[in-house]
């Protein structure tokens, strides 16, 4: 992919048209008005996406992106660097935490290989690899912007090979140890929030690792000066491959119109930086869990959205999306199957009060 291609993806944003008759058929469901809540609003927006009114959720995949990064070097994490590796293995076991619940609900995972510290070919795992491992951005930048563009490039094709396969809604997720603290990176280089306000302790630090990892992602900052304006540039400076490929999978989906589900903070600073690029990006979006990583709340804000499901989720890997499938199914089913006022045989009228006032007076206590 080259600069002048990824400035042109020809995105489209969701159908005002069938939105509008997804409205109209939700009034005349048999329900009071909003009684069904986000479930009405998806439904609403899954018209927008697909232009049409009924939509259904049957086939999901969960697309991760792995890849390793050099950060890692200055002890900001955990874990060793080798569980990458030993993770993506498992999830082609089904034996991580994404993808025993991806099995058990019927989810496909496809997993691409960015840059994991090996030289290893891994069975049951896509070969995308662009370089092994990043740059430590405490001395050096993670990435060139031609290994950016490169990394989204391979987002883009998971994305439409997914529409190819006929996949109703993809789910994006990672796994790379280190990851938290180049998103951390990124998101306080997009939107100018100090580290301290986006960083977390990721799978677990102690206080003295914690404030190492702060101080490592301030010197990051302040080494490469990323351009705010320019989220290549952001990405090469302070990023990850598998950050970078994510924000081409948002892409890819919006491009493909498929519906794409976010999944903790990492999933979430890539769609953050897929809708910087491209907003109309945004329409194409569902978040699934609210991360318990402090930096998620300002990146949902910043997107305008909010996540369906509060379940103090930290674990990353792709883990709230084959949850939220099922909420995306749940809200093709109210749409699809639930009767009209008239098939229910039930006069309407008293309604009319109640529809006259606002939302927000209908829903208050």
């Amino acid at each position: 992919m080259t600069e002048y291609e990824l400035k042109c993806l020809p995105i489209a944003p969701a159908d005002n048209s069938a939105m509008e008759k997804a409205r109209q058929r939700q009034a005349e469901l048999a329900k009071p008005p909003g009684s069904l809540g986000k479930l009405e609003d998806y439904s609403i927006r899954l018209a927008g996406i697909t232009r049409k009114v009924k939509n259904e959720i049957k086939k999901c995949r969960v697309i991760v992106l792995a890849a390793d990064n050099g950060v890692t070097a200055e002890g900001v994490s955990s874990a060793p660097t080798s569980v990458t590796l030993s993770q993506v293995i498992n999830m082609t076991r089904h034996i991580t935490g994404m993808s025993s619940l991806a099995y058990y609900f019927g989810n496909e995972v496809v997993v691409a290989d960015l840059g994991i510290d090996t030289d290893r070919r891994i069975p049951g795992v896509l070969d995308r690899k662009i370089r092994r491992s990043t740059g430590n951005i405490a001395k050096e930048r993670a990435l060139t912007r031609q290994q950016v563009l490169d990394a989204m490039s391979v987002g883009l094709d998971l994305a439409a090979d997914a529409a190819k396969d006929g996949v109703n809604a993809v789910g994006v997720g990672e796994m790379g140890i280190g990851n938290t603290t180049t998103s951390a990176a990124v998101l306080s280089a997009l939107t100018g929030a100090t580290p301290e306000a986006v960083t977390g302790r990721g799978g677990g630090l102690t206080d003295q690792a914690f404030a190492v990892k702060k101080q490592v992602i301030t010197t990051a900052l302040a080494l490469h000066h990323p351009d705010q304006e320019d989220v290549v540039d952001v990405l090469s400076a302070v990023g990850g491959l598998d950050l970078a490929a994510m924000t081409g999978v948002f892409l890819g989906c919006a491009l493909q119109r498929i519906p794409a589900v976010v999944d903790g903070f990492i999933s979430i600073v890539a769609a953050l930086c897929a809708c910087r690029l491209n907003s109309n990006t945004k329409d194409f979006l569902f978040l699934s869990h609210a991360s318990y990583e402090i930096g998620y709340r300002l990146a949902a804000a910043e997107l305008g959205l909010e996540p369906c499901l509060l379940l103090d989720m930290r674990l990353g890997e792709g883990s709230g999306c084959p949850i939220a499938f099922q909420i995306l199914k749940a809200a093709c089913a109210v749409m699809n199957g639930m009767g009209t006022f008239a098939e229910a045989a039930i006069q309407d009228d008293y309604l009319e009060p109640i529809r006259a006032q606002d939302s927000f007076t209908v829903n208050a206590p």
